[in-house]
């Protein structure tokens, strides 16, 4: 953390909260904006904008009653958010015109007594916070939402087809990146600290994705064997079905199904890199995606859309998206989506059901309504896990493997 300010960096950080706050853009793609204006930032300007950022926004309902500032916010307010910020890392605020004096003390009083309570300290919404307690208990909500609130491990997947996870991880010490194993991932790589990626020549040649390892556990769930036909339902850019190839060898057929083409346009890019030949992708348009592959499928893979409770350390602004009539659409949706895609799988195949959230209503409680069902009758629960980010240290998930008997 730098510990002097540069006007440039930190004008950077308030364009960028002027677009997530007062505009609505997703904080991810705002910052990958920014971090383009000016070609001479170095890697430690860049990690201070998108840090700082993305520190801005976790912590946004905090620092708004410190600063007794409400939306919208125009610059000076920003500002005054960024002064807190600052005043609470022990940074040393710089004598610009932009910055107000501002009461120190005042600041780390009024951050005392805040922390007192948690939808001030986890910095959340009434109604969110209202939400947790009742889905999981005072307790673990309170354990749960603090470990959202921590920056994210960076994890990587390798990519097996290309190269295994030793000579991976010597080929970037040598490059200065540390990295470590965990015993409950075996195709993971843990940063140490983090790390420009992108650049580096083995992120381009293919050898890795970066892949949480909660996310990587879903893969390895499903059981798949290189030969068998595999339906990732609700594959996005396609970072589950890139793990499932590799566990396939290559073998076999994995056929990537989303509602959006651009996304599966992603996935085809990324499969070149990572020089996976089984994948084929297909738009779900109509319910005859569907209905084509009735009762074939040895394996369907269902990465529910869902609230994203479990991975806001890495979506923080997702908590000032989301609104509490979402889950009642979302979990809808979750149900129909389970009653439809079953389908696919043939007697004696199986299904994972997953979410990023750790709300039962988006969970457990979707497969019991889903085996209830007139839909459900053939299948029957295997396995479930549920993935706590307190207890982990990644992000929350939930996976429940079925197996259609009938």
């Amino acid at each position: 953390m730098q510990n002097k300010l540069h006007r440039n960096l930190v004008f950077a950080v308030v364009d960028a909260l002027d677009q997530i706050f007062n505009q609505g853009h997703y904080a991810d793609k705002v910052i990958e904006r920014v971090l383009k204006i000016d070609k001479r930032w170095g890697a430690r300007d860049r990690g201070f904008i998108a840090e700082t950022t993305y520190d801005m926004v976790r912590w946004k309902r905090l620092y708004m009653e410190i600063a007794e500032v409400k939306a919208p916010f125009d610059r000076p307010k920003l500002f005054r958010l960024f002064a807190v910020w600052a005043v609470l890392k022990g940074i040393p605020l710089p004598d610009w015109k932009q910055i107000e004096p501002t009461p120190e003390r005042k600041i780390k009083g009024r951050f005392d007594l805040l922390s007192k309570e948690r939808k001030y300290r986890e910095s959340i919404p009434d109604w969110m916070d209202e939400l947790g307690v009742a889905a999981l208990g005072e307790a673990q909500w309170s354990a749960e939402i603090k470990a959202l609130n921590e920056q994210a491990p960076v994890v990587l997947r390798v990519n097996r087809l290309k190269t295994e996870p030793k000579p991976l991880a010597d080929a970037l010490f040598d490059d200065g990146i540390a990295t470590k194993t965990h015993p409950e991932y075996p195709d993971a790589l843990i940063l140490e600290e983090r790390a420009p990626l992108f650049q580096h020549p083995a992120f381009q040649e293919g050898y890795f994705e970066v892949q949480d390892a909660s996310s990587q556990k879903v893969g390895r769930f499903l059981e798949v064997q290189p030969g068998m036909l595999v339906v990732d339902a609700c594959a996005g850019a396609g970072g589950k079905s890139l793990h499932l190839a590799a566990l396939m060898a290559n073998k076999g057929q994995i056929i990537a199904m989303d509602l959006y083409d651009h996304k599966l346009k992603e996935l085809k890019r990324r499969a070149r890199r990572n020089e996976v030949h089984n994948i084929e992708t297909r738009v779900i348009d109509s319910t005859k995606a569907i209905k084509k592959l009735q009762d074939r499928a040895d394996r369907v893979l269902i990465d529910a859309p869902c609230t994203g409770l479990g991975v806001l350390r890495r979506n923080p602004d997702a908590k000032w998206k989301l609104q509490p009539e979402f889950l009642t659409q979302i979990t809808q949706t979750q149900q129909e989506i389970l009653q439809q895609y079953s389908k696919m799988v043939k007697k004696g195949g199986k299904i994972v059901y997953a979410t990023c959230s750790i709300l039962p209503q988006e969970n457990q409680d979707q497969v019991a309504q889903f085996l209830a069902s007139e839909a459900g009758q053939g299948f029957q629960l295997e396995q479930e896990e549920k993935i706590s980010p307190s207890q982990s240290g990644f992000d929350g998930f939930y996976m429940a493997r079925l197996i259609r008997k009938l």
